[in-house]
């Protein structure tokens, strides 16, 4: 990867998506640093593997301003910032303002602040922040409103984001469907997913993975969200 030796920070890596990019990272050669909510296997494995763990809650302002004092103590340089870390609440009767908030923190609120407040770690030389957003933005949700909502604001600080850290810094967005099922996912669940995109598989983590290599190692791309979603616009 082009870069230095310098930690890439990646959010919410502690299963799932984010735990998959952040073992390939090390498989890379690169250090790493990664935040998680919760004790899990996957945080466990990344200790392991020589990654610097902080704990952080990021539904609050003095939850995200914790983790960046601790951040800036651990990483006085970073290579790259990855902003995995994501929150899906549903909105139920009389919740509703409590899980738009915390959504809004999580999605929104955290990769801001982090962003203003740790710019000043990355470089010199390649830098890069990377935001994951989702490809429901594209066309909204009936039922998810909120978290939808939180993950397209996500896509707009991309776009303010990397306008304002050019040329020093590229800034980017991954926006993918559904690209790996939980294990208590049923046939007929799986069936409907997967005939809503045109390639019609479940191509796993990887996939992200190598969109992600792709935004850190090009040097001509910033202000741009990369969708990762078989097609779905085609159907």
């Amino acid at each position: 990867m082009v870069g230095s030796n310098a930690p890439i920070l990646i959010t919410g890596a502690g299963q799932r998506v984010g735990l998959h990019c952040a073992l390939r990272l090390l498989d890379d050669g690169h250090p790493l640093v990664f935040s998680y909510r919760s004790e899990r296997e996957g945080v466990a494995q990344l200790r392991e593997r020589g990654a610097v763990a902080i704990q952080a809650d990021f539904s609050s302002e003095a939850g995200i301003l914790a983790f960046i004092d601790e951040l800036k103590a651990k990483a006085p340089r970073l290579r790259a910032i990855v902003h995995n870390a994501s929150e899906w609440l549903a909105e139920t009767p009389g919740d509703e303002t409590q899980a738009f908030a915390r959504m809004i923190n999580v999605h929104m609120l955290a990769p801001y602040l982090i962003n203003l407040h740790c710019a000043e770690l990355l470089g010199p030389g390649p830098a890069d922040i990377v935001h994951f957003s989702d490809d429901v933005t594209r066309k909204g949700s009936a039922r998810h409103m909120a978290y939808c909502a939180s993950k397209a604001g996500l896509e707009s600080l991309t776009l303010s984001f990397a306008a304002r850290l050019a040329p020093a810094i590229k800034v980017n967005g991954i926006a993918p469907a559904l690209v790996m099922f939980n294990d208590n996912d049923d046939a007929a669940y799986r069936e409907k997913t997967l005939a809503k995109s045109a390639l019609g598989i479940e191509p796993g983590a990887e996939v992200v993975y190598q969109g992600l290599r792709y935004l850190l190692d090009n040097p001509y791309v910033t202000g741009t969200t990369l969708t990762l979603n078989g097609g779905r616009h085609l159907k």
